[in-house]
C-alpha cells in the first residue's frame, strides 16, 4: 500500500515537528548526558544493547554545535538526520506553495533505488557495521 501525496506530506511534516520539538526539549543538555538522562530507545532500554540509530540525537546536537568529530563519533546517521531536518521544511514548503510533487517523486525514486540489490546490500552492510560500532562503543 502506497501513501497518498497528502498523507506523505502530512507525515513528513509531523516527523519534522516532532524532531524539532525533541531537539528543543533536550537541546540544553550536553550530548554525553542524553544517553543517561533521556533513554528513549526501546531496544536499548529492554535489551541493553544500542540499536543502529542510538546516538543519532547526540550526533545531531554535536553537529548543531559545530562538532563534526562528535557527530561522527555518536552516530554517522546523525548527518543524514541533520541534513533532513534542515532541508525538508524548505522542500515541503516549496512543493506546497507551488503545488508540486518534487519531494514525493524523489521519495519514490529513492525507494525504488533502494530495492535494487546492488544498492540494498551495501546499505544493509553499512547499517550493520554502524550497529556493531554502536555496540562496541556502548552508545
Amino acid at each position: 500500500m502506497s501513501l497518498s501525496r497528502n498523507h506523505f506530506y502530512t507525515y513528513l511534516s509531523a516527523a519534522c515537528l516532532v524532531g524539532y520539538g525533541w531537539l528543543l526539549l533536550i537541546g540544553r543538555l550536553k550530548p554525553e548526558e542524553i544517553g543517561t538522562s533521556y533513554d528513549v530507545c526501546l531496544i536499548h532500554h529492554f535489551a541493553h544493547i544500542p540499536c543502529p540509530a542510538c546516538g543519532s540525537t547526540r550526533s545531531v546536537l554535536a553537529l548543531m554545535h559545530g562538532d563534526i568529530a562528535g557527530g561522527i563519533y555518536w552516530n554517522p546517521l546523525g548527518f543524514i538526520m541533520f541534513a533532513l531536518l534542515i532541508a525538508l521544511p524548505f522542500w515541503i514548503g516549496y512543493d506546497l506553495a507551488l503545488k508540486k510533487e518534487t519531494l514525493f517523486k524523489f521519495y519514490h525514486l529513492f525507494e525504488d533505488t533502494l530495492r535494487r540489490k546492488w544498492v540494498a546490500i551495501p546499505a544493509i552492510a553499512l547499517i550493520l557495521a554502524n550497529w556493531v560500532w554502536n555496540i562496541w562503543k556502548n552508545v
